[in-house]
């Protein structure tokens, strides 16, 4: 594998390919792995394939220019072994995704149906005994668990010496316990009653659940991962949180926009489906926090109803407009990033990893999905 790195390009098409082969070498591995276990199989390795066949590629990309910032730019070969390392943060990032899309009832991923829902069409194709919708989050949940294991696998199987992978494996373990924690601390927001008399208690609980469910794992851990590999020193780790916290929060509340404003077609999932799950995110905080009462009390009847119509979404809109939460977030989202980009002015990094790193901040939270 050839190195074409550029910072001035930290998300180029070159780099996005590589992390694809990568994956998609190993994922043929495993698939002759289950093959040996059985037939019955064949779904999970199908449904890995294809959830692991798109996105972003942040988080590998912050790892590699956080390996950078810390050491430079890799040859050839190294950079082989760290793209193989980088690329297994997608896995575990499909895993997430996968047992999101559970708990959320979700009805698309990445422009096509669900796991749960594609598990669940194959159960009523066979006509197989007992309840379709079981099966299909069973096979989603234990989907998720495999796409974790084969993460940790793929890491240790990249090819790095094992003394430069034992001092960034904290790095990741910490981002699994994380994300891990900051979901159930979703799960609890979720299942609380947003109350008018504990608006800005919502407001905290909300930023709490994004540092842990997302910012770190998005984009603090990757990084500083990275940079791990790179032997980075204390210094340079704690400019990499400074800038990694602030800018995956900005990341998240970007795609809380996108959640309600979004484009279906851009975004890969149903505009508006924030609204009807009733997600508890900082848009929604922000837009009770900053309604009158007749405001609030019917934008709390319309949020968290699966079938809630168009006309219901599009009236939600228009009272956190109205609310001014939107400006409010894009507020948020400068302010956060400004943040980001200041650690990096005087962190002790390589100019090629600082061009890359603020070149992915402006990615991460200037996009359409």
């Amino acid at each position: 594998m050839v190195n074409r790195l550029d910072p001035a390009q930290p998300l180029a098409a070159e780099f996005r390919q590589d992390v694809q082969d990568a994956l998609t070498g190993f994922l043929t591995e495993q698939r002759q792995v289950l093959a040996g276990i059985g037939t019955e199989l064949d779904p999970m390795a199908e449904l890995a394939e294809v959830f692991t066949g798109g996105g972003k590629r942040l988080r590998p990309a912050f790892a590699l220019w956080g390996y950078v910032a810390a050491a430079g730019r890799p040859g050839d070969e190294a950079y082989a072994a760290l793209v193989g390392a980088a690329a297994s943060l997608e896995l575990l990032h499909v895993s997430a995704l996968m047992h999101d899309d559970v708990m959320d009832n979700s009805d698309t991923r990445r422009g096509v149906p669900a796991a749960h829902l594609q598990f669940a069409a194959l159960h009523d194709a066979y006509d197989w005994a007992g309840s379709g919708e079981q099966f299909g989050r069973a096979g989603a949940i234990l989907l998720g668990d495999l796409l974790v294991m084969w993460s940790d696998e793929m890491v240790h199987a990249a090819g790095l010496p094992l003394e430069v992978l034992q001092r960034a494996l904290p790095y990741l373990a910490a981002m699994r316990t994380e994300v891990t924690c900051g979901q159930f601390l979703d799960v609890v927001a979720q299942a609380q009653h947003l109350r008018p008399d504990r608006l800005q208690d919502n407001v905290e609980q909300v930023r709490r659940v994004v540092e842990y469910k997302s910012a770190r794992y998005s984009v603090r851990r990757p990084v500083q991962f990275g940079a791990a590999l790179g032997d980075a020193g204390e210094d340079a780790q704690e400019a990499l949180a400074a800038y990694g916290s602030p800018l995956g929060r900005a990341f998240q509340y970007r795609d809380d926009l996108l959640g309600v404003f979004g484009d279906e077609g851009v975004i890969g999932k149903p505009a508006g489906g924030d609204l009807r799950e009733g997600k508890h995110t900082l848009l929604l905080a922000y837009a009770l926090a900053g309604s009158r009462d007749a405001g609030r009390n019917r934008l709390l009847s319309l949020v968290g109803s699966p079938d809630l119509s168009e006309e219901g979404i599009a009236e939600a809109r228009e009272i956190i407009v109205a609310s001014g939460a939107r400006d409010k977030v894009e507020a948020d989202i400068e302010s956060h990033l400004d943040r980001a980009l200041a650690a990096l002015e005087g962190a002790l990094i390589s100019d090629d990893g600082r061009q890359a790193l603020i070149g992915l901040a402006h990615a991460a939270v200037r996009r359409s999905h």
